[in-house]
């Protein structure tokens, strides 16, 4: 850039903005960071994202029912990332030099990098800080874990701490798949672990901490020489119940209330429509409503993708919810099952923690029931869920897919989609 005696360079515009217009797989909304300059805007990602109920659109800010203290933590979070490129854009003004918006996100970037060297470990650590400010709680674990594990990889191996981006080449990764290979690490695994990698140096490079001339992952055919993610045989033996098998668990007479609570997951899962089991968990008596008919519906969004299901219960589901409404159905806001609860599980990190505690113990408890009742699948949420799918399938809906089934289910009218679910039973 050229310095110019002949005007005052003007300061460009730096502001976070809540991108409603884009939206990511968890159903959160983005927070870039917009640089507008000359009537030119450019965007730069920040990591971090919001789901809508939690932002007010009156006065652009988050909302106070936002758990503390992730909405502190947030809200300081990006007001960072705005003094960062707004100190950035008051450098380039102060020195009146000639610039676009993209100059502020280069300067930035050079200001960054003079006061420290990107490295592999300290990156990942940020990002996993940023996950959970943004109350992504899941993919923070899933990054802390592969920090774990490079970690330990880089120590035994290379014989340091951590290491700069340009020494994660292809040699690297197929000395790290040789060494997880040796501990008796899967395809599935193996898989997860360098998509995960891959996720960090293609942000890495998008942010301009790494440069794309070390990226050791194949992107085309050509590239064969590169490491490739996608030779990892991540397919699996999908498991299904029979309807006899199904008879069999619902006659049984669990002896303690893990089993019982074990049981009725299963079985509401399979009745109430494939609900997960984040989702089952985290259901209140307020999403549930009894029609002139006597007829319970049940009315939820689903976390992972936002998508919202209206749909009937048939019987058996409805006896399950009678079975816990004199215990946790005096409130609208309790929750249905006794797996959360409003006063201890408050915060984001809590209730994530606490599900995946009552997750193992379910799906340890779903093996005791499956022998109790001489069921030789091993029984677990998931094969609650693809025994629904294929109830339906093959008996109420003859196609050969859970996706074409999934299709027809999402166009299906209320009273068509009533009419399918009894044929579950």
């Amino acid at each position: 850039m050229s310095k110019t005696t002949e005007h005052k360079e003007g300061q460009a515009t730096v502001r976070i903005i809540y991108k409603v217009d884009k939206t990511l797989a968890d159903g959160s909304h983005p927070f870039p960071v917009r640089i507008t300059k000359d009537r030119k805007q450019v965007y730069r990602a920040t990591g971090l994202s919001l789901h809508p109920r939690y932002w007010n659109a009156e006065k652009q800010e988050i909302r106070r029912s936002y758990p503390e203290p992730q909405r502190t933590e947030l809200v300081q979070a990006l007001q960072k990332w705005e003094q960062k490129y707004t100190e950035a854009a008051h450098s380039l003004a102060s020195n009146d030099e000639q610039h676009d918006a993209n100059a502020v996100f280069s300067q930035a970037t050079q200001e960054r990098q003079k006061l420290r060297r990107i490295r592999l470990l300290a990156y990942i650590d940020e990002l996993v800080a940023a996950m959970r400010l943004a109350g992504q709680v899941g993919n923070a674990g899933v990054y802390k874990d592969l920090r774990s594990q490079l970690s330990k990889f880089i120590q035994a191996e290379l014989g340091g701490e951590d290491l700069p981006f340009e020494r994660v080449t292809v040699a690297f990764c197929n000395r790290w798949e040789a060494v997880l290979r040796a501990s008796g690490a899967k395809n599935i695994t193996l898989s997860q672990r360098f998509r995960t990698l891959r996720a960090v140096l293609n942000k890495a490079i998008a942010n301009g901490d790494a440069k794309p001339e070390h990226y050791p992952f194949a992107r085309t055919v050509a590239e064969r020489h590169k490491f490739s993610v996608g030779k990892f045989d991540v397919s699996t033996i999908k498991r299904a119940v029979s309807r006899d098998a199904l008879r069999r668990l619902e006659a049984l007479e669990p002896v303690t209330d893990r089993l019982q609570r074990a049981k009725d997951v299963f079985l509401f899962s399979f009745y109430g429509g494939d609900i997960n089991f984040t989702d089952l968990a985290q259901l209140r008596w307020r999403d549930l409503a009894i029609g002139e008919d006597g007829s319970w519906r049940l009315r939820y969004e689903r976390q992972k993708t936002g998508g919202k299901f209206v749909l009937k219960l048939v019987a058996p589901a409805v006896a399950i919810l009678e079975r816990y409404r004199p215990a946790t159905g005096a409130v609208p806001d309790s929750y249905v099952f006794p797996i959360l609860d409003t006063e201890q599980h408050r915060t984001i990190v809590q209730i994530k923690n606490r599900l995946h505690k009552v997750l193992g113990q379910v799906n340890k408890d779903l093996k005791t029931l499956a022998e109790l009742a001489g069921i030789a699948t091993p029984l677990t949420t998931y094969v609650a869920r693809h025994s629904f799918a294929t109830s339906l399938i093959s008996e109420a809906m003859g196609h050969k897919s859970e996706a074409v089934t999934s299709v027809y289910l999402d166009s299906f009218d209320a009273d068509a989609l009533d009419a399918v679910f009894e044929r579950l039973l």
